[in-house]
């Protein structure tokens, strides 16, 4: 048990939070320990109502069918620890900060379609970053049997989503990407978003964070010297991108 507690104690703080949300408050529900209705997110209930944990808990609502409930788990854990891991070694908070704008952009985004979880958006948004993120020439496959470039994998996302469950779905997931690619473009690219995009002092001293300035974007990082060693006790050749991922592994 220990064991299995070190290796979760490893995975990086936001994306430790993002999975055991999910995995919590969607086996709560199968399990019939939460009502659905009661965490799903309503306009009225939400807001004027004072049901204020409905926005938070809409978030990690998964799928009830097992086998894509796994799924969704493994690609929110693969995709968030990407970044988190790649992108914020020293700077969870800001990761984290950053998550809950891109959160507060896709419930604004979908109050005109009326969507009541939104944890599929979130994981989009977080695919899209990871995609826009890969280094130039990633490639992905489709079950291994069509290569494409990763950077086209969110597109693919949403074509299923229209074709399996139809053009709502689909909307939602648009959702997530548009808010992605502003993700992308405004803090990693332009960099327009830049100064809001740092953790607030508050959201830094939670997370146990000093207040020294990091680089965000682009930036070059320190990486703390046990995830060097974490790193270097890896097989040579073992890559977080690779020759890309295959769809659906």
């Amino acid at each position: 048990m220990s064991t299995v507690m070190d290796d979760v104690r490893k995975i990086p703080p936001v994306t430790r939070f993002l999975c055991g949300m999910l995995v919590t408050i969607t086996l709560s529900i199968k399990l019939e320990m939460v009502d659905f209705g009661k965490v799903v997110f309503l306009l009225k209930e939400g807001t004027i109502g004072g049901q204020l944990w409905r926005p938070f808990t809409s978030f990690f609502i998964g799928s009830m069918q097992p086998i894509s409930f796994i799924i969704e788990v493994i690609m929110l854990y693969r995709n968030s620890h990407d970044i988190e891991s790649q992108h914020y070694p020293v700077s969870s908070s800001d990761y984290a900060w950053q998550v809950f704008l891109v959160c507060v952009n896709i419930l604004i985004l979908n109050i005109p379609l009326e969507t009541y979880i939104h944890a599929h958006a979130l994981l989009m948004a977080l695919i899209y970053l990871s995609c826009a993120l890969a280094p130039a020439g990633a490639q992905t496959s489709f079950w291994g049997l069509v290569t494409f470039p990763m950077k086209y994998l969110p597109y693919v996302y949403i074509l299923m989503d229209y074709l399996s469950q139809g053009p709502r779905a689909a909307a939602v997931s648009v959702s997530g990407a548009v808010v992605g690619h502003l993700w992308w473009w405004g803090v990693f690219d332009v960099g327009v978003f830049r100064p809001w995009a740092r953790a607030p002092w508050f959201v830094r001293s939670l997370m146990g964070e000093d207040g020294r300035t990091r680089p965000i974007g682009g930036g070059v990082y320190v990486q703390p010297a046990q995830r060097v060693r974490d790193n270097a006790a890896k097989p040579m050749g073992v890559k977080n991108w690779g020759s890309g991922r295959r769809l659906g592994d």
